[in-house]
């Protein structure tokens, strides 16, 4: 009787299906963030050469999270996995200070340089918030020039991807923004 009753909630109210693409620099959290994610635990994580692809079921609507590695070789690639995405997960190290101009320049480059990219909504995970050095919320938005996007739906969400805090409230923001588009 209770599996009726699931498919039939299933065919009355379908998930939203939302495609979402999750970049940044190299070792910024991004594997970690999707796993914890998908999984709920922490798994040991090597850098990605390519990608990561997982489906996360959150509320209503179904992500598919795309993990594309950030090392500077790679970035110029990232651009190939921008179609059809409804939504964009930019992953920065809120520790790392000497790279916080590198991140702002990958962001904007990519933001002004992806057509593809401007309907999609922006939430930058400002992750390792449980670090010592880690900078707040309102200084990394400034870093990264966030003010400067005007004409886009964005959100800043300091996270911890080892302990997962702050890590739904971004789904539910991008849940609240991108949904309509989802359908």
């Amino acid at each position: 009787m209770g599996g009726a009753v699931s498919r039939l909630a299933k065919k009355l109210f379908p998930k939203n299906q939302v495609r979402i693409v999750m970049v940044g620099l190299d070792a910024s959290g991004k594997t970690t963030i999707l796993y914890k994610l998908k999984l709920g635990d922490i798994v040991t994580t090597v850098p990605t050469i390519g990608f990561n692809v997982e489906t996360i079921e959150y509320k209503n609507i179904s992500f598919t999270v795309w993990d594309v590695g950030g090392q500077d070789k790679i970035r110029p690639l990232w651009k190939h996995y921008f179609h059809h995405t409804q939504g964009l997960i930019f992953v920065v190290d809120s520790n790392d200070r000497e790279r916080i101009s590198e991140a702002r320049s990958e962001l904007h480059r990519i933001l002004n340089e992806n057509a593809e990219l401007s309907n999609a909504a922006l939430l930058v995970f400002a992750n390792k918030k449980d670090l010592p050095n880690a900078m707040s919320v309102s200084e990394m938005a400034y870093m990264l020039g966030l003010h400067l996007l005007s004409h886009r739906r964005w959100y800043i969400q300091q996270t911890s991807a080892t302990s997962g805090e702050g890590l739904y409230e971004g789904l539910d923001w991008l849940s609240n923004n991108i949904s309509n588009k989802a359908a």
